[in-house]
């Protein structure tokens, strides 16, 4: 009887420690219990095996948003004893204030106990109070196609910040073509008394058809240092704007078949290579036209033809094409160059260049002109005209013998060297190339920028068909060719380098690839965000050294 209980009790303990076990399998838990509205926070769960089974993240979509998915593999051997362990670290944002509850989290036929977590409102502090803000502006709410829009963006920040990331806005509507007027700005500013560090970008956005342009909310995301405490990583949010695109407007009058070229101001130069008043016939001269126009980008700026001249030619070289920045925005520069040459002495005239343009401001045409010129080229001296032959007589006498220059025989010998050196030449050219070893070439690589062209152009051609796997083939491919030296591995860690709207892309295709349950991913918007992104800081260097410098307010 005392044997027959001792081994119920065994039993007993044995299926309660598997019960245990198998309870504890799965685990869940958050890097803390408390967040605001727009602050994110770390969900880790935790399998007690190194299991090929993924987590059911479905349940977290009610109340939460689901940001990047990290995956670690742990072995650790203990007196003896292999332990493994597999983790998921899961981003999230909550959607709804109070308190809420992460449901419990399946693995195979294991799940996790339910989490709780308290989440209070965002402050709200109007900005000049509030210790980090976003703002955003535009110039002009109504343009017209190709013309200009300045958009600024300034974060605005009273403590410090650790890992910031400034999202520029998604731009939709008509199209458009968006170029970086400058290099970021950093300054300080003093709202209400308080401090401030600023970081001010400028966008100019050239919209290329008539319609609307909607730009959504530029986005500022750091973890916040305040109080000695490092919040989670806080989103902060600009105003949306929405801008009026009118169609070109017709051709003046005296200009019907003027260039659309829309700026703020227009300018007209010239350069010569030496001093215009005197040239020599015969002699080339140097002519550079300069046009400069502001608000608008160097490849808008249309070509002057070259004037034709009597009694002058006139030869057009390639133009060069620059750009400067400036308070208002870009200013293209093209400058064509002209080589002018005399044929006949006497006072040129060189017509008056006038190039048409729009003032975007006043709303009107304008004309740019370079002023006629009067060039003198100076002649060639006259040649006199030899004199009449006179009639012939007849001779009386024998001719004098005309000298020999060279000796009887000459040019035959020197054409039978000249063959024969011939004939030398093409032995020693036989002999030389008979006894190369050749080697097989192998032929070049193609630019890398040519073979990033050709994976995105697979991974949209993957992505319209459905093929998850072929667009992640072809997207880590093509990063491994933009960071040879810390290339990305995952989908996710691509998409932490890129812009939005891929970069939110991507991430689904993330889910729907690691996530159990198929999540759906849009392959048309996928392969429509590949035609236009940026690339991000990566995310080591963004521990290293902030794009944004924090700022440290003084007493």
């Amino acid at each position: 009887m005392v044997r027959l209980m001792k081994n119920l009790c065994l039993s007993m303990c044995l299926v309660l420690l598997v019960a245990t076990q198998a309870a504890a399998a799965v685990r869940a838990q958050v890097d803390r219990p408390s967040v605001d509205l727009n602050e994110s926070f770390m969900l880790e769960v935790i399998v007690d095996t190194n299991t090929d089974l993924e987590p059911d993240l479905t349940v977290l979509d009610t109340d939460f948003y689901v940001g990047q998915i990290s995956q670690l593999s742990n072995t650790s051997i203990y007196n003896g004893e292999i332990r493994r362990s597999r983790t998921w670290t899961i981003a999230l944002m909550p959607k709804r204030t109070g308190l809420l509850e992460i449901p419990s989290i399946a693995i195979g036929s294991e799940r996790s106990a339910p989490v709780r977590i308290n989440v209070n409102e965002p402050s709200n502090a109007p900005p000049g109070e509030a210790d980090v803000f976003v703002t955003s502006e535009i110039d002009q709410a109504e343009t017209y196609v190709q013309a200009q829009i300045l958009y600024r963006i300034k974060v605005y920040r009273a403590v410090a910040t650790r890992q910031p990331a400034l999202r520029e806005p998604t731009i939709s509507g008509v199209e458009a073509l968006v170029e970086l007027a400058g290099d970021e700005k950093s300054y300080e500013a003093v709202l209400n008394g308080k401090a401030y560090n600023v970081n001010e970008r400028v966008i100019a956005i050239y919209p290329q058809e008539s319609g609307e342009i909607a730009i959504s909310p530029a986005r500022f995301e750091a973890r916040v240092l305040r109080g000695g405490r490092i919040t989670g990583r806080k989103v902060f949010e600009s105003d949306s704007h929405t801008v009026k695109v009118l169609p070109i407007p017709a051709p003046p009058d005296d200009y019907p078949t003027a260039f659309w070229l829309p700026a703020r101001d227009v300018k007209l130069s010239e350069e010569w290579s030496r001093e215009p008043g005197r040239i020599d016939a015969g002699e080339p001269v140097t002519r550079r036209v300069k046009i400069s126009a502001l608000g608008q980008i160097e490849t808008q700026i249309p070509a002057i033809e070259p004037p034709v001249i009597d009694g002058m030619n006139v030869y057009a070289d390639k133009p060069e094409l620059s750009r400067r920045i400036e308070t208002d925005g870009i200013r293209g520069v093209r400058e064509d160059q002209y080589a002018l040459i005399g044929v006949a002495g006497g006072d040129i005239e060189l017509p008056a260049l006038e190039v048409p343009w729009w003032d975007i401001a006043a709303g009107a045409w304008r004309v740019a002109t370079l002023p006629a010129r009067t060039v003198t080229v100076r002649g060639q001296p006259a040649v006199t005209a030899p004199p009449e032959p006179e009639a012939p007589v007849e001779a009386t006498a024998e001719p004098a013998p005309v000298p020999r220059l060279v000796p009887d025989g000459f040019w035959p010998r020197a054409s039978q060297l000249l063959f024969a050196l011939w004939l030398l030449t093409i032995f020693a050219w036989w002999w030389s190339s008979r006894d190369r070893k050749r080697e097989p070439r192998e032929p070049l690589p193609p630019p890398v920028y040519k073979q990033q062209a050709k994976l995105l152009k697979s991974a949209r051609k993957a992505a319209l068909a459905g093929d998850a796997a072929g667009v992640r083939g072809a997207l880590l491919d093509w990063g491994r060719l933009q960071w040879p030296e810390g290339a990305p591995r995952s989908i996710g860690e691509l998409a932490d380098r890129l812009s939005s709207p891929l970069a939110d892309e991507l991430r689904l295709l993330s889910s729907a690839s690691y996530g159990p349950g198929g999540r759906d991913w849009d392959g048309a918007a996928l392969a429509k965000s590949l035609r236009s992104f940026s690339i991000q800081r990566d995310e080591k260097q963004a521990e290293q050294k902030e794009l944004l410098p924090p700022l440290m307010p003084t007493a």
